[in-house]
């Protein structure tokens, strides 16, 4: 299959590529740039020079694939516009990529968040595949919630004869290569504070996946995935925060400790993540497992976390 890959380079990205091509696939990626165009080279992947501002050389691009995986999104919006930008800028690259597939039943995959259904709180019982993304309001501004509009667009997109999917990706996807995710900014504060902080008696749930697993999850959704579902890249459904904290202090040599559930003292200690973190988001996978056949077979997240490589000598 002939794939149209956008965010290749980035860290879910850089295992999807070589996933892709292992598996006897011919990729293309999308590179803004020399450094980017590179990578992609190195990954096995043809380069098509562009970037998501380019709706109409995305519409081509799609059209030349036999499937598209779309994983990339506008950082740069985030200093200045929030999510609320890099979702607004999102949904008319969606809307391309339905003009360009409409009536082929060609797959798309994009890359969604395991948050979209809700978390705990609101839902009660583990996210299921069956949970649809919540429904964005003026009210949600600001907040994860308003990419979920992007989601329903590439769900809807089933309606127009396009194979379309969404992974929803756990809150933490961890690997060997993971330098700017929820882990290394975990551990990044535990060294600044000294000590693994988390929120309360730390019991709220976070789940987890190695890069690898959501890798093979894309690629069988790709190859197989029936149009207007979507798909749990979950391998742990529920760790409870205090475990991760405990597990980053351990390897640290420094004490694990509650962070008092206080709306002065959260943000003061965990900053940006203070939303995300006293939040508890259990997950299931049963129905991508059943329906796809996909197992995770990669290491948990407290057996990396053990395995040293997140903590580097010196």
């Amino acid at each position: 299959m002939r794939v149209f890959v956008t965010g290749g380079t980035g860290h879910s990205g850089s295992y999807i590529i070589p996933e892709l091509v292992t598996a006897g696939h011919e990729v293309t990626g999308l590179a803004r740039s020399d450094t980017a165009a590179a990578a992609l080279s190195a990954l096995g992947a043809k380069v098509r020079r562009g970037d998501l501002q380019d709706l109409d050389g995305l519409k081509e691009a799609a059209a030349d694939a036999d499937g598209v995986i779309h994983v990339a999104h506008r950082q740069d919006l985030l200093p200045s516009g929030g999510i609320d930008a890099v979702a607004a800028a999102e949904l008319p690259v969606m809307l391309a990529y339905g003009e360009a597939l409409a009536g082929t039943g060609k797959p798309l995959v994009a890359a969604g968040s395991i948050g979209s259904p809700g978390n705990g709180g609101s839902l009660g019982r583990p996210a299921t595949e069956e949970d649809p993304a919540l429904p964005v309001g003026d009210e949600h501004r600001g907040t994860l919630r308003a990419r979920n509009v992007v989601e329903s667009a590439v769900i809807g997109l089933a309606e127009r004869g396009v194979r379309s999917s969404v992974v929803r990706i756990a809150n933490i996807a961890h690997s060997t290569t993971d330098r700017a995710g929820f882990l290394p900014t975990l551990i990044a504060l535990a060294k600044e504070k000294g000590f693994a902080g988390y929120p309360g008696d730390g019991a709220n749930l976070w789940n987890a996946a190695h890069a690898r697993d959501v890798a093979s999850l894309f690629r069988l959704a790709l190859e197989k995935g029936p149009a207007g579902k979507y798909w749990h890249a979950v391998g742990d459904g529920g760790i409870p925060v205090r475990e991760i904290a405990e597990a980053i202090g351990s390897r640290l040599g420094l004490p694990a400790a509650s962070v008092p559930l206080d709306e002065l003292m959260l943000p003061g200690h965990f900053g940006f993540l203070a939303n995300v973190v006293t939040r508890s988001y259990p997950a299931s996978n049963l129905i991508t497992r059943r329906t796809l056949g996909w197992e995770p077979a990669q290491p948990s997240l407290l057996a990396d976390l053990d395995n040293g490589h997140y903590f580097p000598a010196g």
